[in-house]
Parts: C-alpha cells; sequence; structure tokens
C-alpha cells in the first residue's frame, strides 16, 4: 500500500489546497494531510483550528472522504516515517514555488538517506487556483475582500472570526 503525505500550514486550506489532495489521493493508495507549524509563518488560525477545516473540507468531498489529517508535530520526514509515507505531494503554482520547495524536498532527502527515503512529488496545480495563496487569502479577508470563492465552505467564516480577535488571542 503506497501513502503519500501532502503537508503544508493551511492557513487557511484552500481550493488550490484540495485540487493538490484530489490529484494525489488518485495517485496514491492514502493520503495523509500534515498539518504543519511554520516557524517563518505567523498563523492566523490555531492548529487545532487548520484540522478541522481541513478535515470538514476533505469529509465533504467524495473523492478526499477517505484521506487522514493529522499534525505534524516536528520534522516533516519523521511524521512520514511515522505514518509509513513514500512520498511528500507538493503543489506547485509556478517558478518561485518550486525555488521554495527544491532546497525542502532535498534537505528531507538527506535527512531520510538517499537510497531509502521519502521521495518527493512535485504536482503543477490546477492554473485556475495559481492565484490562490493561503497569504494572499488572509490579504484579501482583512481589506473586506471576498474569499468565499478561494477557499471551501465554512473556512471564509472562520478566517473573519480569527480576525475579528483580538492579535493576542490568535
Amino acid at each position: 500500500m503506497s501513502i503519500a503525505v501532502c503537508p503544508g500550514s493551511f492557513d487557511p486550506i484552500t481550493l488550490g489546497h484540495l485540487d493538490i489532495v484530489r490529484r494525489a489521493r488518485r495517485m496514491f493508495d492514502v493520503v495523509v494531510v500534515g498539518v504543519a507549524r511554520n516557524a517563518a509563518k505567523n498563523a492566523l488560525l490555531a492548529p487545532e483550528e487548520r484540522i478541522a477545516l481541513a478535515r470538514g473540507a476533505l469529509e465533504a468531498d467524495p473523492a478526499t472522504a477517505d484521506v487522514r489529517v493529522a499534525e505534524v508535530p516536528g520534522l516533516l520526514v519523521d511524521f512520514c516515517r511515522d505514518v509509513g509515507a513514500v512520498a511528500v505531494v507538493k503543489g506547485l503554482r509556478g517558478g518561485a514555488d518550486f525555488d521554495a520547495e527544491l532546497p525542502m524536498a532535498l534537505m528531507n532527502r538527506h535527512l531520510t538517506g538517499r537510497s531509502t527515503g521519502v521521495e518527493t512529488v512535485f504536482v503543477p496545480g490546477d492554473p485556475r487556483y495559481a492565484h490562490v495563496a493561503s497569504s494572499l487569502v488572509k490579504d484579501v479577508a482583512r481589506f473586506g475582500g471576498p474569499i468565499d470563492d478561494l477557499v471551501p465552505p465554512g473556512v471564509a467564516d472562520s478566517v473573519h472570526a480569527a480576525l475579528a480577535r483580538p492579535r493576542s488571542e490568535r
């Protein structure tokens, strides 16, 4: 049985994320969405909320209803080993994503060993979502713009509610 991990901060999960997970699910027997903390990013949504939103979005789609969601507590390679993954699936919207993802893929290979490690599979994103990034979704929402057509149902409400909370409570 082949297992793949689709990692990300998912702050918030977007339609672009769901596209990649659906496509990964067609390639692998089991897909696990790994919700990670990114020290370089200031998250809007708490990890528990990101996990719940991802689960809700995936369970609502018959193509992804069996996809598992779990928090990545540390290094991605350790998480992959723990779940038995043979691959990490990453979506690419363009060259900038590739430039950012390649060093991470090479580091993961280094950490797991060249011949027995987890491989990274890059999947070109659907062009309909090339402009959709979690950071842009949050920026649009901060200024009152519509985001319902960029995220799964229910996610926009959570983003707006998080933005309404004082920064100290996020």
